[in-house]
């Protein structure tokens, strides 16, 4: 079944998102400092490489703080619509932050390194490191995936990753993305580092920090381009507008559908616009009476930022769900 998103909700996770960016934070500033030290006295490419991705890693977490914060703020005078696209570019800027300083420093770090020859230092400190760092980054990564997972099957999805994708939360899919890319990372690099230590040639430790660069790059330019989508207004999906139109449908008052149009405006928001046959025959005074209503019942949802209805012409066609 196709994901419907956490927009369903009436009480978006937002806490769980947040104790989610902590532990994230907490884990990659942790690791960070490791792998800084332990590339200080190794000297290992790889391990330069994952210093700078973990640190890109810890940066974005802030930049991820202020998406949850910002985003969350009520809608004003100023700003009809919410905040909730704040979200997106407080992520977006996470995104290149992981794309600059993460991918960029690795590779170009790593093109460095290829025609070097600088012999191995202390194997066992690189291994030490990376063990603490993969269970570091798996707690976190579990964490991650945990709300992923969960929020998935109350929405009637199987499929965590596809719910990754989707999802209008952007910090949930930083996260997850970061971390996933961090443990794959981790892997890379002591595969660099092994083959250094096995064969005396730091060209596959210099190789090891490309592919790292080059799998932050790819992270990052998803990342960047989900962002985009929800900031120049992302539809909801056929599933979530099937299921708002059922829902309006069973409205006792509303009698048929004729134009339905239902768009991101933040993290599980949506902005509504429908056109709808009114039950029974009002007089003209009570019509507008009895969509302001309709308007209001729908905005009390945590979900709906804002509802706009607007009466149906008989010659128009019904929406069925």
């Amino acid at each position: 079944m196709e994901s419907t998103d956490e927009v369903l909700s009436d009480a978006p996770a937002e806490q769980e998102s947040l104790r989610t960016v902590l532990i994230a934070f907490g884990a990659n500033l942790l690791v960070a400092i490791a792998k800084t030290v332990a590339a200080v006295l190794t000297s290992s490419a790889s391990m330069v490489a994952e210093a700078a991705h973990s640190w890109a890693d810890a940066g974005n977490e802030i930049f991820l703080l202020f998406a949850d914060r910002k985003g969350s703020r009520e809608r004003d005078a100023a700003h009809p619509m919410g905040y909730g696209r704040d979200s997106y570019v407080w992520s977006m800027f996470a995104a290149f932050g992981l794309f600059t300083v993460g991918a960029v420093v690795s590779i170009m770090h790593g093109i460095q390194e290829l025609s070097g020859d600088e012999p191995g230092g202390n194997y066992l400190i690189n291994y030490i490191v990376l063990a603490v760092a993969f269970v570091l980054e798996g707690t976190s990564f579990l964490q991650a995936f945990r709300q992923a997972r969960s929020s998935a099957r109350r929405l009637g999805s199987q499929e965590t990753l596809s719910f990754v994708l989707r999802t209008s939360n952007p910090t949930l899919r930083a996260v997850f993305a970061e971390d996933a890319a961090a443990l794959i990372g981790l892997l890379i690099a002591a595969a660099g580092i092994a083959a250094h230590q096995i064969t005396g040639s730091p060209i596959f430790d210099a190789i090891g920090s490309i592919l790292v660069g080059v799998l932050l790059a790819v992270v990052a330019l998803v990342l960047i381009n989900r962002n985009r989508r929800f900031l120049v207004g992302q539809a909801v999906s056929p599933a979530l507008r099937r299921t708002i139109l059922t829902e309006l449908l069973t409205h006792p008052d509303v009698d048929r559908i004729t134009y339905l149009h239902v768009e991101f405006v933040g993290p599980s928001r949506v902005y509504l616009v429908a056109a709808i046959d009114l039950a029974g025959n009002r007089r003209e005074d009570d019509l507008a009476v009895h969509l302001r209503r309709i308007e209001r019942e729908l905005e009390t949802r945590d979900a709906v930022e804002e509802a706009v209805l607007t009466l149906s012409t008989q010659d128009e066609e019904s929406l069925t769900a």
